[in-house]
């Protein structure tokens, strides 16, 4: 795709439209007929993504909005900027997606404290497979509160026909470059089918404007994708399906050689996952560890994705400690495993892979 973004980069500089031009406006065009959803608005990061759907609803000191407890910090992080209280839930062990059943116990939970007053739920598409939305939604309908899909991870993932970032009230996703859709710096969208709330989150990305920017009818924020992202984007959106099944390829043939040997990713039937990361997992941390430094000293990069679940963060430290208990989160964390994956990775570099982690096992049961 070098030739097609060269051209577009250039096109986009020399328009001089460098915030918001045309190919912004076209790209929001582009993602929301891709999602199927009424509205795309687009910021400048999937972080302040969050914030826009959070803002958006009013959501503000006082409010318990449930997150999961494996995920990146900034889930929690925007929840915290908007003056909120994250309340963690743990996941599930295979799909490591928010635990449909620990979600219901936090709800009542913080219900019966009476301190914090429900308000959302953001469900995360870890690692690019959508969450249990099914379950999400009967258990938000039933409390009455929001689902706000973080979609980070999960561009380009389905479920039962339908795709991320059209599952929640609002959805978000993130073009962070080691995204399914990324680019080449920062940048994010909001998709909804609610006109009030696109609204919204239009005037609250451009310092909270009204008819104009220079007439501010709300505190917001500056958070506008510039034109120079949009361009590429609108290239590599072009071509995302492609790549989309190039990497679900790749992970059919980590999953055929690993099946027997590591505990592989889960994608339940009706779901396909963007393959954000393809991720294993051990018996142990011990294990873990050891078979991380096996692959470094092979020249095979892997990453913990995440070493540490949010209730033991240290910005969350003065939280309640036995409302955030998150056991299966805690064991993911001393446990995971990210392989190398992208749409352009060979067989061989595959084959690779699996041969050293076949051999680092084989070792350990030999000497077991």
């Amino acid at each position: 795709m070098k030739t097609d973004i060269d051209r577009a980069v250039i096109e986009a500089v020399s328009s001089g439209a460098y915030i918001m031009g045309g190919p912004v406006q076209e790209l929001e065009r582009q993602l929301a007929v891709y999602t199927r959803v009424r509205h795309c608005i687009t910021c400048a990061s999937g972080t302040d993504a969050l914030r826009l759907a959070l803002k958006a609803w009013g959501v503000r000191q006082g409010d318990a909005v449930f997150v999961p407890d494996f995920t990146f910090f900034a889930t929690a992080e925007a929840v915290s900027s908007e003056g909120a209280t994250p309340v963690f839930v743990d996941v599930d062990c295979e799909t490591f997606n928010i635990d449909p059943a620990d979600l219901e116990n936090k709800i009542e939970t913080t219900v019966q404290k009476g301190v914090l007053i429900p308000k959302v739920i953001i469900a995360v598409d870890l690692f690019g497979l959508p969450a249990d939305y099914a379950a999400v939604r009967r258990i938000a309908d039933n409390y009455g509160l929001l689902v706000l899909e973080d979609g980070a991870q999960g561009f380009g993932g389905c479920a039962n026909g339908k795709r991320s970032c059209s599952f929640g009230d609002i959805s978000t996703t993130s073009f962070f470059p080691a995204k399914p859709l990324g680019c080449y710096g920062d940048g994010g969208a909001c998709f909804t089918d609610n006109d009030e709330w696109a609204e919204l989150m239009d005037s609250y990305r451009m310092h909270g404007k009204g008819s104009s920017k220079y007439e501010n009818v709300r505190i917001g924020m500056n958070s506008r994708l510039d034109t120079i992202q949009a361009s590429i984007l609108k290239v590599k959106l072009k071509a995302f399906d492609e790549e989309l099944a190039a990497v679900n390829q790749a992970a059919a043939h980590y999953n055929a050689r690993l099946a027997d040997i590591v505990a592989t990713p889960v994608v339940p039937a009706g779901f396909l996952s963007s393959r954000a990361q393809y991720t294993i997992r051990l018996n142990s941390k011990t294990e873990r560890d050891a078979l991380q430094s096996e692959l470094r000293s092979q020249g095979i990069p892997s990453m913990i994705y995440y070493p540490i679940p949010m209730h033991r963060q240290g910005a969350y430290r003065s939280l309640d400690t036995v409302v955030s208990q998150c056991p299966v989160a805690s064991k993911l964390c001393d446990t995971v495993l990210s392989l190398p994956i992208h749409p352009y990775i060979t067989s061989e570099e595959i084959e690779r892979v699996c041969d050293a982690i076949k051999g680092f096992m084989q070792e350990l049961t030999n000497h077991a």
